[in-house]
Order: structure tokens, then C-alpha cells, then sequence
């Protein structure tokens, strides 16, 4: 299993310290750096900018979200990082949820699957230049001919021939169907909360992918790109309870706090994953601003199953836990260099 450093999407301002963080990752034989947007930082602007001091990490977005730019335009940002990057990029996509859909980029949600899945196709047709790129899809149509089109609309070929044709292109998924769909046209899945106690949840969605007529991949060549916080603590006792504390509120962000009330994904998952008795509560908790109380509510146990967090020792078994579920990358959020260099020595 390799491992990788998620950098992740910006808070109020942008973070310090990421250059340090990137070159331990480089120096420490890390497998790949990834960046991530919400609805502020994009993702491909600091991959390009950290990512130019590298020259061995893959590098990878977790997520592009779809709806932010035409699939013809993703695949421009994708061969150009290609060629940038002498053929590490790794394209990370997902189609985010409706709020931040039609809330911030104003396009409509429904359908995901059917769009994604269209996205796709013409990306990998963009970076095929086997033709110029045409599509009769209902959601993304070359050459455009919907209202207010003036009828001059030229199929065309990109200019740059793409340093590859197959840039790896993996996506972000969390239901059943979503996932048994990423299995069949994607060549990587980036689950948002893939943890060991659910990791046999996934397996089936997956293996109906798989099983498709025309799938692009198998178990063997598909890459599986968790992410966690790995800390390697002191002690099992205060110092690990400190960390389990500090990570709840994200916990409880994503439980409550992310989506629409009637449409939270991540509380599905979380529901998915057992944890049905206590989402409702967390969630009215979060949306009436009482976020300490359902933070309060976010059990140890929960945390722990999607963090590693503990003593090297411990770190190390529950690092295998995860690698014997199919994880092929864990992607790791980190704070210093030193974390970084620590986390390679004691699993390497």
C-alpha cells in the first residue's frame, strides 16, 4: 500500500507550511500529493503551484467537482498538468452535491450518474484526438445546439496532443450505484469514508461494477484512495484522547453540517455505516448552531474506525487493517515535515 499527503481545500485563508509538508513527502518516498476544493480554493491551481518542486510524487486532485467547468475544460487543465508534471497527474472527480451545484455554480444536480458518466467519455475522447470531439448527450452536447445557440458550433480536436491518452481518472463516489459505476468507468475510486469496519459494505457495489460488460479495470489494476488522519501519539491513554477529540468536529461538520437537510450524502454514508441512531440528532444539533453539542455526540469509536491514531506500534497494525480491505493509497492529512518523515520511518 503506498501511501499519500492530502492537502486538502483552503480554510479562511491559505495554509502555511505546505511547502515543508510536500518536500518531506518527496524526501520520505511518498507515493502522491493531492489537493481538494469545496467553494473557495480551486484544486488544480495549487496542485500546479506546489507540485512544481516535485518530480516524483503523482499528483492527483480529490476532488474536481464536475459541475464547476465543462468536461472539454477539465480535460485542457488535465493534459496540460500532464505534460507539467511529465506524466504524473492523476484526474480525481466528483459531482460534489446540490447545494454547492446549483447554489454555487448554478448548473442542475440531478442526474449525477448519468452526467458523470458523460463527462467521462468526453474527457477521454478530448485526450483520445482520434477525432474531433462530439457528444449527443442530453447534458453535455459538442456542438452545442440548445437555446441561444447561433448554429456555428465546430466539432474540434485539441491542439496539444496529450502527453498521454489514459491519464488515470478516478472518482469520487459514496452509494451504492455511484460506486458500482466508478468500478465499471473509472480507474480509481476515492471514497470519502471508507473505513475497515465498512469496507464490506463497498465490496459488493464494487464487484457489480466490475462484473459490467466493457469495465475498464478489474481488482487487480484498480486503485482504491482512502483518506485519514494519521497521528502517531505518545501514549494509548490522554495523548490519543486528544486527538480523537480534536478530529469530532469534523466529524460532526460532515454529519450535519454538509448538504441540505434533506439531501446529506455524508449522513448516509455515516447512516450506512451503523451509526443511524444518532445522524438525526447530530444533524438538527449542527443546523440550530449548536455545534459543541453535536459534536458531544460523536462517539470514540467512530473517529478511531476512520483515523489511525495512536503509538507507532499501534499505527502500524491498524495501517495493515486498512491495506488488507484493497486500500492500494492511504491519504494522509499531516501538519509538519516532521509528521511527515515520522509516519515514513515508522511504516517503512
Amino acid at each position: 500500500m503506498k501511501l499519500g499527503l492530502q492537502l486538502g481545500y483552503w480554510g479562511a485563508q491559505p495554509p502555511t507550511g505546505v511547502a515543508e509538508l510536500v518536500a518531506a513527502a518527496e524526501e520520505s518516498g511518498f507515493d502522491s500529493l493531492f489537493t481538494a476544493e469545496a467553494w473557495g480554493s480551486d484544486a488544480l491551481t495549487p496542485l500546479a503551484w506546489w507540485g512544481r518542486d516535485t518530480t516524483k510524487l503523482r499528483l492527483g486532485t480529490s476532488i474536481v467537482q464536475m459541475s464547476g467547468r465543462s468536461p472539454a475544460s477539465i480535460a485542457m487543465h488535465a493534459l496540460t498538468l500532464d505534460h507539467l508534471s511529465n506524466g504524473r497527474f492523476i484526474l480525481g472527480m466528483g459531482v460534489s452535491g446540490p447545494q454547492v451545484v446549483e447554489g454555487w455554480y448554478g448548473q442542475a444536480f440531478a442526474k449525477p450518474l448519468a452526467r458523470t458518466r458523460e463527462v467521462v467519455e468526453i474527457i477521454r475522447k478530448v485526450l483520445a484526438r482520434e477525432a474531433p470531439v462530439t457528444n449527443d448527450g442530453p447534458h453535455h452536447r459538442l456542438p452545442f445546439d440548445g437555446p441561444g445557440a447561433v448554429g456555428l458550433g465546430k466539432p474540434l480536436k485539441s491542439i496539444v496532443h496529450p502527453l498521454r491518452s489514459d491519464i488515470p481518472i478516478w472518482l469520487g463516489a459514496e452509494g451504492p450505484k455511484n460506486v458500482a459505476q466508478t468500478a465499471e468507468i473509472a480507474d480509481g475510486w476515492i471514497p470519502i469514508f471508507y473505513t475497515p469496519k465498512s469496507s464490506g459494505m463497498y465490496q459488493p457495489w464494487l464487484d457489480e461494477g466490475f462484473a459490467r460488460p466493457g469495465a475498464r479495470r478489474t481488482r487487480a489494476d484498480f486503485e482504491i484512495t482512502a483518506t485519514c488522519h494519521l497521528q502517531i501519539t505518545e501514549d494509548d491513554g490522554p495523548a490519543r484522547q486528544a486527538v480523537l477529540d480534536r478530529l469530532k468536529p469534523t466529524v460532526a461538520l460532515y454529519m450535519g453540517g454538509m448538504g441540505a437537510k434533506e439531501a446529506n450524502f455524508h449522513k448516509q454514508v455515516f447512516e450506512r455505516m451503523g451509526y443511524e441512531r444518532i445522524t438525526d440528532e447530530v444533524q438538527k444539533l449542527f443546523l440550530a448552531g449548536d455545534r459543541e453539542g453535536a459534536t458531544a455526540l460523536i462517539p470514540d469509536e467512530l473517529v478511531d474506525d476512520m483515523h489511525i491514531v495512536g503509538t507507532a506500534s499501534a499505527v502500524k497494525e491498524r495501517v495493515a487493517q486498512w491495506e488488507e480491505t484493497g486500500v492500494t493509497t492511504l491519504l494522509l492529512s499531516c501538519r509538519t515535515g516532521d509528521e511527515v518523515r515520522r509516519i515514513a520511518e515508522v511504516l517503512g
